[in-house]
């Protein structure tokens, strides 16, 4: 059985105040986009996990896919299986694609084994993986509060819009992300943004972490310039980093301005 999960971007990024744990409360939209990995689990003897496409310098047994497998073993009977793990979204990238892995993990296994776990219970396990897991196993958008683990249904759709999306070969930290943010309320709501117009969101629509990020990796800051410039309704880096993407109204062919960058363009269904 063969999943495919799906990376998301945000779209804006308040950083309203800091909380008494050290965290930080935030204010974003999750947007589900269709740059994908591939996820396979076939009936086994003895269990395997194997990994292709972007390398990950990790052990597998830190990686979130099994991180949710194990999660269901330890609640109900979870057969031996060989687990396979295709990854093309990029990591360290802001996109979510190891909370989309665990998540589509445990939807996939709940279907395999017909486990019969409803969403709001698949949410619940998500939430003990990643903040922003639970976020992909309903897949729609939505506006995220609190440490982004809060989710209220936006009806928001970018249908036939184009999307361009670029990620430098840096890595940006969370502590570099945080680094010169001053938390306070946004003036306007997201929610209230996002109802507007895509060409209203370029005045309107602010990423917090850029101010930290981009002095220190200018790499990122003239991608979101080049987006602009090549004719991005709205550009913004995706949470803390480093992706950035432009939303567009017509096809785009990029690739040749990003040539050390992994760069995904393609249209919004």
């Amino acid at each position: 059985m063969i999943c495919f999960p799906n990376a998301k971007i945000n779209l804006g990024l308040n950083v309203v105040s800091k909380r008494p744990d050290g965290y930080h409360n935030i204010e974003t939209i999750f947007y589900p986009i269709p740059v994908k990995d591939a996820l396979e689990i076939v009936g086994a003897d003895s269990f395997s996990f194997t990994q292709t496409g972007i390398p990950v310098d990790a052990p597998a047994e830190k990686n979130l896919v099994i991180k949710a497998m194990n999660l269901l073993k330890s609640r109900y009977e979870i057969p031996e299986l060989n687990v396979h793990l295709l990854k093309a979204i990029p990591f360290g990238a802001g996109l979510g694609g190891g909370s989309a892995d665990a998540a589509f993990m445990l939807k996939l296994l709940n279907d395999y084994c017909k486990l019969d776990i409803s969403q709001e219970e698949l949410e619940k396990l998500a939430s003990s993986i990643g903040a922003d897991c639970p976020f992909f196993i309903r897949n729609t958008p939505v506006f995220a509060s609190g440490t982004g683990n809060i989710f209220e249904p936006v009806k928001l759709s970018l249908k036939g819009y184009h999307l361009c999306l670029v990620k430098p070969d840096v890595a940006v930290s969370t502590p570099e992300a945080y680094a010169n943010v001053t938390p306070q309320a946004p003036h306007v709501s997201l929610k209230e943004i996002a109802e507007k117009p895509v060409t209203d969101w370029k005045e309107l629509m602010i990423n917090d972490f850029e101010k930290s990020v981009f002095p220190k990796y200018p790499v990122i800051g003239e991608i979101k310039e080049t987006l602009y410039r090549e004719g991005a309704l709205y550009a913004s880096m995706s949470g803390s980093g480093s992706s950035v993407f432009g939303l567009f109204r017509e096809a785009t062919g990029l690739k040749g301005l990003f040539p050390d960058c992994f760069v995904w363009e393609g249209q919004l269904p």
